[in-house]
């Protein structure tokens, strides 16, 4: 299990600098990578998006223990 929260933990950080550098640059890493809304970029983004939930299950067993 400690495998799958490092790797969790790996894309919610770089979902969140892709959303820094949204909010502070207005310039989106991946579409400019993976090109403006193409497949990849919407594979990328679901990913973030599961692993981002996965961390919230997470932080809630933490808090229980």
């Amino acid at each position: 299990m400690e495998t799958l929260q490092k790797v969790c933990l790996v894309f919610t950080i770089i979902g969140a600098i892709v959303w820094g550098l949204i909010g502070l640059f207005n310039f989106n890493l991946v579409d400019y990578i993976f090109g403006d809304n193409s497949i990849i970029s919407r594979i990328i983004y679901s990913i973030v998006g599961i692993t981002g939930l996965i961390n919230i299950g997470i932080l809630f067993n933490h808090i229980e223990d």
